[in-house]
């Protein structure tokens, strides 16, 4: 099973930004989910931006946790936002139908936000 550094920090502009380094699998999901809602019920930030720039790996239950932070911003009127996600995150998420909830566009060519 992977390792991941996640850091948390907030931007000028009042967004939180969740850092995301190394993998996101069953070893590794459950501190994001920790991060992603925790952050969300106790700062309830205007936007909540996910940098997935050094993710190298990210399973099904990545993908997972990623549609539930999108999910809980959506009902805290969050807006959600996956950052550079790496070209293995964006396949994954291409593959499972996923690039365009998120926001993304087909191919990982340019960085796009979802707005709730």
């Amino acid at each position: 099973m992977g390792e991941a550094v996640m850091t948390t920090r907030r931007q000028a502009d009042g967004a939180i930004v969740v850092d995301v380094r190394g993998t996101l699998d069953a070893a590794t999901v459950g501190a994001l989910r920790e991060i992603l809602l925790g952050t969300l019920q106790r700062e309830r930030p205007v936007t909540l931006v996910v940098d997935l720039t050094f993710v190298t790996f990210m399973d099904s239950q990545g993908i997972g946790t990623l549609v539930t932070g999108h999910n809980a911003a959506r009902e805290v009127g969050t807006r959600f936002i996956l950052r550079n996600p790496s070209e293995f995150v964006h396949r994954q998420l291409r593959v499972t139908g996923l690039t365009e909830m998120f926001g993304l566009p087909p191919s990982s060519s340019t960085t796009q936000t979802y707005t709730p």
